[in-house]
């Protein structure tokens, strides 16, 4: 079967926009995208360019056990997540392509549902598409009713909202679709920005929501916003080993395999814990200073407890504001590309560098 029809992407639609916060006389303050605009850490640069960077031959899929040995140890250090087998570790090519990719790797087809969260990054509906299956938007899944569910998507904290799922609600969906024999994935790429959420956000893979079993779960994770590995394209997949074992022999055929020099970088990037916590801190203050601003200038914010991003709404459609603001050369994304309940909100992103989020600040003041 062919796969639905893709969408428009998103961002092209913000084109009009763009042009128009760029001609401020200040110039444009972009926090339309997550993008990092920070220094990438020199211990991860100084790995990329080391003794793997002469390596001839072709990297594997799977990556070294050393790689592998490290995430699983960082898992564990960072976020409490116990009994990862290193076997049961995989990298990939960023987190979107696997994102967009995991329904079809996991075998999806016609009839088969994916479940996304109603507010959701886009590429989860664009991968059922692509897989040829059916998505369905809910935050509980148990709206899905009788339809035959195979894959259940997670996001905290969340890709728009910045809300953070407590281990009970992630417990369970965990059990909700094991029940049913779905996989759970849990997008966790935001995972190392807790900001200051009360309770602080968990894995899937975390005890207190699995028991330790890792059955039917693969947690998704990446070195893009915390490490500011956009550019490397450093991501990866761990949990359920026979899962794992499935999406590696895919990949291999597919060829699929992260550059040998990236791999030795994200070694680094994930036995360092100390510039994951100063790039928090540095988000964290820039959420602070532009929430405030937000607040001040008459709009409403929304969870944005932490990750990256503010979910704020004057309480007009997304795109009156997004060209409100783009007027003040500030550049956002309109809440509806996160899919309806998002008709009235925009998201604002705190990558921009401190100058640009302090113009950001001195403009919105009323």
């Amino acid at each position: 079967m062919r796969p639905a029809a893709l969408p428009d992407f998103p961002w092209d639609s913000l084109a009009a926009d763009k042009a128009l916060a760029a001609v401020h006389p200040g110039g444009i303050v972009d926090l339309s995208v997550g993008t990092p605009v920070d220094p990438v850490p020199e211990v991860v640069r100084a790995a990329l360019t080391g003794p793997a960077a002469a390596e001839p031959g072709y990297p594997t899929t799977h990556g070294p056990a050393a790689l592998r040995e490290a995430i699983a140890a960082s898992l564990a250090r960072r976020f409490g997540v116990t009994g990862v087998d290193p076997a049961a570790v995989l990298p990939t090519i960023g987190s979107k392509e696997l994102v967009a990719w995991l329904p079809a790797l996991l075998g999806l087809g016609a009839g088969d549902v994916v479940v996304i969260p109603e507010l959701a990054y886009p590429t989860y509906e664009v991968g059922a598409r692509l897989a040829g299956a059916e998505w369905l938007r809910c935050d509980g899944p148990a709206a899905a009713g009788p339809r035959r569910v195979r894959l259940v998507w997670l996001n905290s904290p969340s890709n728009p909202t910045g809300r953070v799922l407590p281990a009970e609600h992630l417990r369970t969906v965990v059990a909700w679709a094991r029940e049913r024999g779905a996989v759970v994935a849990s997008d966790e790429c935001y995972l190392a920005l807790p900001g200051h959420a009360d309770p602080a956000p968990v894995s899937v893979l975390h005890p207190e929501v699995c028991d330790g079993d890792h059955t039917g779960l693969l947690a998704v994770h990446s070195m893009s916003k915390s490490s500011n590995l956009a550019g490397y394209r450093a991501a990866f997949v761990a949990g359920d080993p026979v899962l794992v074992a499935r999406l590696l022999e895919v990949r291999k055929h597919a060829g699929m395999m992260m550059p040998r020099p990236v791999q030795a970088a994200m070694a680094a990037a994930v036995a360092d814990d100390e510039h994951v916590a100063a790039q928090a801190a540095v988000y964290d203050a820039r959420r602070a200073r532009l929430r405030g601003a937000l607040e001040k200038a008459g709009l409403r914010v929304d969870h944005s407890e932490a990750g990256l991003y503010l979910w704020a709404t004057a309480g007009k459609p997304s795109r009156l504001t997004v060209r409100d603001l783009a007027t003040q050369g500030v550049l956002v994304a309109p809440g509806e590309f996160y899919g309806p309940e998002g008709a009235e909100h925009v998201r604002v992103a705190v990558t921009a560098n401190d100058e640009r989020i302090d113009a950001a600040v001195r403009r919105l003041a009323p």
